[in-house]
């Protein structure tokens, strides 16, 4: 399975151990995140318009140091999916998404036909931190994921594609009474965070069962038994949205 991500530092979170727990689980899977920090849907269709080589090219969670457009990854492999998603703190506002979103799916469609198309859901910031209440004015982290929710299914609606339900999977960790999903109130932590949201993209894109998967190959440490409670939100996030 070959797997494309057009995003930012949100699908390099969602992907960076991705390939690996497809491995222990021997499914081969390969994954490239194209990355620009804090990209929005309108750069990237400035960034399609212009053909410009702007975007990391990120193999199976690892840096290349090479640099691509749009058009040469969808062009360099038969993808069987490609992801989209809207930057993090515009990902409340549905009008933000339009016409952008389109005109990638467009594009994508033009130079990737066989893909399927799929929208990443990114997820709410930290409680109480400045981004969430300072500059996006929240009081409650929840009602920023229930924006962003609506506005990924209003998207995914449009379009007629599924969703990657990452915010999901994020909030049902702080449900299960994780304390600490973030790494810095906005990017998810590099151990727990980062392995729930590989996991249910896995599940999402593969259909396999993402319990008793043996990956453990971390960039921080993480207990036994919050990598079980990840697995776990991130069954029940994918089992909602298939």
């Amino acid at each position: 399975m070959k797997v494309l991500a057009i995003g930012n530092s949100f699908s390099q979170d969602a992907t960076r151990y991705l390939h690996q727990i497809a491995k222990a689980n021997q499914f081969d899977l390969k994954v490239v995140n194209l990355y620009i920090g804090g990209c929005s849907l309108e750069r990237h269709y400035d960034n399609i318009t212009g053909d410009k080589k702007e975007y990391s090219f990120e193999f199976n969670g690892e840096s290349t140091g090479l640099k691509v457009s749009v058009r040469e990854a969808l062009e360099s492999d038969g993808w069987d999916y490609v992801t989209m998603q809207q930057v993090s703190h515009l990902s409340i506002n549905y009008s933000t998404y339009q016409p952008y979103l389109n005109e990638l799916s467009g594009y994508v469609k033009k130079y990737a036909p066989g893909a399927e198309q799929l929208m990443h859901q990114t997820w709410a910031y930290e409680q109480g931190s400045q981004k969430l209440c300072g500059e996006l004015g929240y009081k409650d982290q929840k009602e920023m994921f229930e924006d962003l929710k609506n506005a990924y299914d209003k998207a995914a609606s449009e379009l007629g594609i599924k969703i990657i339900p990452g915010g999901e999977v994020m909030q049902n960790l702080l449900n299960s009474g994780v304390k600490k999903i973030h790494r810095d109130t906005y990017h998810a932590s590099l151990g727990l965070g980062r392995y729930a949201l590989g996991a249910v993209w896995y599940e999402c894109l593969t259909g396999n069962n993402i319990l008793n998967n043996n990956f453990n190959d971390l960039d921080e440490f993480v207990s036994d038994a919050d990598m079980k409670t990840a697995e776990i939100c991130a069954h029940e996030a994918a089992l909602k949205y298939i």
